[in-house]
């Protein structure tokens, strides 16, 4: 049996963690079957616990860009670990990091490091409100901030209506406050802001959305966002945690020149440790504790460990002055075999791709929000996640998640990724 162990390690699991995974999506819920198990990898490869290997497309969900167990990012791990895991002092890493970070990333003079992307996201949405005394905010359905409260919404049956929990345990209360629009449709957004004058401390968005597959801003859309923000005195905010140091050096803000209040960070921050931040002007971050009012604290938050990992990650990445062409030529070569593969056999899709950031979708019509995204196919979805793990090939277990490509990824691998495509829907 081809994942005998894993089946077994997950029966395990389920007896002591809840599902038995410690992130809703590795459960495979969204395509059924068992979970594989990992355990190893290295440059653009799984290896699961009965020994098969896998090309890899999710990445660790985006951090490992300059593949898995890098070396530089290895050394300096262990070179940490013999000088001391933490200290719960300050130290001259954090200072580095962060420099680095803001040499890189246009539009901000300070950075607070974390521990994940969600706490990112969360703080930044505490501080917005702090420094504009205003209390609610607008996110977009599909885009994914973290699970904190204020994140879980769902729609309301208006324009402006008030958001619902979409999760037991998120009061109405804390609902009220965060109004949804659809991604891409500046006019809603307008006619949000306008229902709720004097009262919208920021915007929040995935500004290259990768949790409904990879669904970029249409011409414009970030514009406007920006000019409404200025508009009526909200902030907004960049949720770039995973985009951020992946499509560009300076991530989105540099590579479609819009540029936001906030920008949160994780993933690649952390070289694939478990490493967020979020940054701003000095004007917005002086807000903080212990500077300012608004308080944020966290023991590891700036873990040397973490700290030495990322910033050996940011410094490869600043670097290499090839880096980024050879991502995006990587991925438009996946686009273009495998797209070829589903139109040799009628297959109705889109594929939607920014940098090394890429999703097929089993609809012909263009995926531009959430409510487009959610017309796939998702059993052909399902069918093609399964004979994709039967070949080797490891893509992310859920519809409405975006592929990463990382620069580990050889052609000779991308060959086999296409073949390993075009066997599995030649039966179709």
């Amino acid at each position: 049996m081809r994942y005998q162990r894993s089946s077994q390690l997950f029966q395990e699991a389920t007896k002591v963690i809840p599902g038995g995974v410690n992130s809703p999506v590795r459960a495979f819920k969204g395509v059924g079957g068992t979970p594989v198990f990992m355990a190893r990898a290295k440059g653009a490869y799984l290896f699961d616990e009965d020994g098969n290997q896998y090309i890899d497309y999710i990445n660790s969900w985006g951090p490992q860009l300059l593949g898995h167990a890098f070396q530089p990012v290895v050394t300096a791990i262990q070179e940490q670990a013999e000088r001391g895991t933490s200290f719960g002092t300050p130290t001259a890493l954090e200072t580095e990091i962060a420099q680095l970070a803001i040499s890189m990333v246009p539009h901000i003079d300070q950075i607070r490091f974390v521990n994940s992307g969600t706490e990112a996201c969360m703080s930044a949405i505490r501080l917005a409100r702090g420094y504009t005394k205003r209390d609610k905010i607008i996110k977009f359905a599909g885009c994914y901030h973290g699970h904190s409260d204020s994140f879980l919404i769902a729609a309301g049956s208006g324009l402006s209506t008030f958001g619902v929990p979409n999760s037991p345990g998120v009061t109405q209360g804390t609902a009220k406050d965060t109004l949804l629009a659809a991604y891409n449709n500046l006019d809603e957004v307008a006619a949000i802001m306008a229902a709720n004058a004097n009262e919208i401390a920021a915007i929040i968005i995935e500004p290259v959305a990768g949790n409904m597959g990879c669904v970029p801003p249409l011409p414009g859309f970030l514009e406007g966002l920006r000019s409404l923000c200025d508009q009526h005195g909200s902030l907004l905010i960049f949720d770039e945690v995973m985009t951020g140091f992946r499509l560009a050096k300076g991530g989105v803000q540099e590579l479609y020149g819009v540029q936001a209040d906030l920008v949160c960070f994780g993933k690649v921050i952390g070289g694939g440790l478990p490493v967020g931040a979020f940054a701003g002007p000095t004007n917005i971050m002086e807000y903080l504790s212990p500077v300012g009012p608004v308080y944020q604290a966290g023991t590891l938050s700036g873990n040397p460990i973490a700290m030495s990992a990322g910033l050996v990650m940011l410094q490869s990445i600043n670097n290499d002055q090839e880096l980024f062409s050879r991502l995006h030529e990587k991925t438009a070569y996946l686009e273009k075999g495998i797209s070829t593969v589903f139109k040799q056999k009628n297959i109705a899709f889109t594929c939607n791709r920014v940098g090394s950031m890429i999703s097929f979708h089993f609809d012909e019509k263009p995926v531009t929000d959430f409510h487009t995204a959610k017309n796939g196919d998702n059993e052909q979805f399902r069918q093609f996640f399964h004979g994709m793990l039967d070949h080797g090939i490891y893509i992310a277990p859920s519809a409405y998640e975006t592929w990463f490509i990382t620069d580990a990824l050889s052609y000779e691998d991308l060959d086999a990724t296409i073949a390993a495509a075009a066997q599995v829907v030649a039966s179709w």
